[in-house]
């Protein structure tokens, strides 16, 4: 997101984490946005034409922010998983998450990414209780979690650490699913860092 589309819409600026990785996404790929607040990583995906859709609870900012998106509103720690139904999980080309965590929802996020596509999720970690908010366990990622949560993906890359400026303890994964395998082709996929 330039300086002036993020000014234009009033919205922050996208995670350094999520702008640092884009590059791998597959060219105009579906991203789904999980929580996605004011919309600030709907606006980047969008920009590089990609398909985007977003879920939060209250998707009002969102919608008037990137008016494009496909938004749905719901509350996913007290409903069902709204991207399901009788024929399975909708995926999509990348599934971003950052600043939230629910535990039980962290399977179906991973399942919800096409073979080929990338998981890419970004919160506070343990550690953070010692300089601010979130200070319950519940909101803090314990080390390792997210990369016992993406067994079975390959690992691009994976932070767990302090960062400054605001003082803040984070882990951060960016995940691959693998292709489905071709029975004539066997190649290992390439994440340009």
């Amino acid at each position: 997101m330039t300086t002036a589309s993020a000014t234009a819409h009033n919205l922050s600026a996208p995670s350094p984490w999520i702008t640092r990785w884009t590059h791998l996404l597959a060219a105009g790929c579906s991203v789904l946005d999980v929580a996605c607040g004011s919309g600030r990583h709907l606006q980047w995906f969008a920009e590089r034409g990609h398909a985007v859709w977003g879920v939060d609870k209250d998707i009002a900012a969102a919608q008037q922010n990137v008016p494009q998106a496909h938004l749905l509103q719901v509350d996913i720690e007290t409903g069902l998983w709204p991207l399901a139904d009788a024929n399975g999980l909708r995926t999509f080309g990348a599934v971003v998450v950052t600043n939230y965590l629910w535990r039980p929802l962290l399977p179906t996020l991973v399942s919800s990414v096409a073979p080929g596509g990338y998981f890419l999720y970004e919160t506070f970690a343990a550690g953070n209780e010692t300089v601010g908010r979130p200070s319950r366990p519940d909101f803090l990622l314990q080390a390792g979690e997210l990369l016992q949560a993406c067994a079975g993906m390959q690992i691009v890359a994976y932070e767990n650490g302090f960062l400054p400026s605001p003082d803040r303890f984070v882990q951060r994964i960016v995940a691959f699913a693998p292709a489905l395998p071709d029975a004539g082709h066997l190649e290992m996929a390439r994440h340009t860092l």
